[in-house]
């Protein structure tokens, strides 16, 4: 081995490392392996910005903005409507329907936000028939993966493992050539969800249990502390508001312009404090009646008021910019009029410090406040309202414009009349045109964060080929398998993939894996096409871990899971896919 194919090798070990630990997140952990490369000398500055005309990359870019159309013109929405109206009256029915809807639409749009439509639309779903929403978000995840293996476009990793075999010599994959397997996988996957869901899916309690702990509450009331009240320079608990709000409680103090509400224990009311109460309608009147607190122009003070609320479940979508921040960076209560009453993570509802907890993908919040607030809110993308999902796309009259151009990237790649990634180009420039997409919107629709980690694990394996560490890495694996035959190291292949994509990303192993596979069936003398088959739909296999795939992240806190609760389904799953695969893919693409 040379220093350099050492060097590389050793990255590679450290960047899989850093995925599994998450010291850092994963597309910064691309960005500096790559600069790492070229600051050593081992890619040049030209051989690096190649990869930005990576065609896979661009499909990818362009897909999520097709997708994006789909869901502001209201297409996945009212499918999943329609879907509910017709499928919503057993356990039974409504799974195999979810399950198959999810499935069907994944093939054709980009997964993720087919599982991020579809999850309120789940959660309505097991309110009707009266099942726990824990037994139905697994199932969404992993029915849209299924579906995502059915076409090329259907989810970023086949379109980057097609974009490198091309790169390194390959023929392109036709859209649908996958599709024949696909099927096949996902027939079996449903039905095995079809049989164990139920079994091996528990009931778990999500923040919306909460509402049954919580007491009925009608109004959100202000009110102010007059100039002479007796209140002055009492605590909260001394004050007893809480008693003369029958049954109702203090849930802000603000003064000036500054809320107190992380610390209403030790706080000590002044005159002119603005008293937010939570009562319900009879509690109005009692503290009307309260001396030393007032509604209006009898304080001396700025108007105040009571408005009814709404109590909804909202969950923390792959593009909010809550991400990574804390809740109260945000002034919800001055920007919208809301309170966040519980955070729900990792199978655990967070009370008390939950506003200084970073918060991550699928994190889900119970909030409180006025409805035009939680619309407000959720019209600005940060959070997903679970309770009550919103029915009106702003784009409606033009979803006709949006289905036809993902038909026509469809047909006409099937017809080979483009490249499937000048083909998304230029839908995706038509439906921003043609309005489908704000263009505010534009780029916000693009999940940034995995084009750029693709972006920097390009390079990676770029760096692997110029230094022959495929060639290592590969001849290792068939020296290993020694004389099993092809069909033994392509189950290695497949199973290598699949190990990874459980603990680090998929398109970041699908990159990577791709020229090790074709590297493996050169040297025992296969064609390569069955190999990269293997990676292509291992890399989408991840079921046993909540990280092994990201649609699986936004169901966690949805369904209120623990990380086991993932283990226990989707490891059988994991060997199911693996011996069938191992089976079916040389029957299609034979050795």
């Amino acid at each position: 081995m040379t220093v350099e194919q050492i060097f590389v090798l050793v990255l590679l070990a450290g960047v899989f490392v850093a995925f599994v630990r998450e010291w850092v997140p994963p597309d910064l952990v691309a960005l500096c392996t790559t600069a790492v490369l070229l600051g050593t000398g081992i890619l040049t500055t030209k051989e690096t910005l190649e990869v930005f005309s990576n065609p896979g990359v661009i499909t990818v870019g362009a897909m999520f903005v097709l997708s994006a159309a789909l869901e502001r013109t209201g297409c996945i929405e009212a499918v999943g409507d329609a879907a509910t109206r017709v499928m919503g009256r057993t356990q039974a029915t409504a799974l195999f329907g979810l399950v198959a809807l999810a499935a069907f639409v994944s093939a054709f749009i980009n997964n993720t936000p087919v599982v991020v439509i579809l999850t309120p639309v789940a959660i309505r779903l097991c309110l009707h028939i009266k099942a726990a929403p824990s037994k139905m978000l697994i199932p969404l995840s992993y029915a849209a993966i299924f579906g995502g293996t059915c076409s090329l476009v259907g989810t970023s990793t086949n379109l980057l493992v097609d974009g490198v075999a091309q790169r390194l010599g390959q023929p392109a994959f036709g859209l649908f050539e996958i599709a024949p397997l696909g099927i096949c996988l996902t027939l079996i996957g449903i039905a095995y969800l079809m049989i164990a869901a139920d079994r091996l899916l528990p009931v778990r309690d999500t923040v919306a249990t909460l509402l049954d702990e919580l007491p009925q509450r009608k109004f959100l009331t202000e009110m102010a502390v007059l100039p002479d009240s007796d209140l002055i320079g009492k605590t909260l608990e001394e004050a007893k508001l809480a008693t003369a709000a029958t049954g109702g409680r203090v849930v802000d103090v603000v003064r000036g312009d500054e809320s107190h509400r992380r610390t209403l224990d030790a706080i000590r009311l002044q005159a002119g404090d603005r008293l937010v109460l939570k009562t319900a309608v009879e509690g109005v009147m009692d503290l009307r009646g309260r001396s030393g607190i007032g509604f209006a122009s009898e304080s001396g003070l700025q108007p105040v008021a009571s408005r009814s609320t709404v109590l909804v479940e909202g969950i923390v979508g792959p593009r909010s910019s809550f991400v990574a921040h804390r809740l109260s960076e945000f002034n919800l209560r001055r920007r919208y009029g809301v309170y966040i009453v519980a955070v729900h993570r990792h199978g655990e509802n967070l009370r008390g410090k939950f506003e200084d907890v970073r918060l991550e993908v699928g994190d889900t919040v119970l909030l409180e406040g006025p409805a035009e607030g939680v619309r407000r809110l959720v019209a600005s993308g940060d959070l997903m309202n679970l309770t009550q999902p919103e029915h009106n796309p702003v784009r409606r009259d033009k979803a006709w414009i949006a289905v036809a151009a993902v038909l026509a990237v469809v047909l006409l790649s099937a017809g080979d009349v483009l490249p499937i990634a000048g083909l998304a180009l230029i839908a995706a420039v038509v439906v921003v045109v043609a309005g489908c997409l704000p263009h505010a919107d534009l780029y916000r629709s693009i999940d940034w964060r995995i084009l750029f980690m693709i972006f920097g694990m390009l390079p990676l394996g770029m760096a692997l080929e110029k230094t022959g560490g495929v060639e290592l890495l590969a001849g290792s694996l068939t020296g290993m398998a020694g004389s099993l035959g092809p069909h033994a190291i392509l189950a290695l292949v497949y199973l290598l993939a699949l190990v990874l994509t459980e603990i680090a990303s998929n398109n970041a192993v699908g990159v990577l894996l791709t020229p090790i596979a074709i590297g493996i069936a050169q040297q025992i003398g296969a064609d390569p096409r069955p190999f990269i088959v293997a990676v292509m739909f291992a890399a989408s296999s991840g079921f046993a871990t909540p990280i092994g795939y990201q649609t699986h992240l936004f169901v966690y806190g949805a369904g209120g899971y623990k990380y086991m609760d993932f283990v226990r389904i989707g490891l059988p799953l994991d060997i199911l896919f693996w011996v069938a695969a191992t089976l079916l893919i040389p029957v299609f693409w034979p050795f």
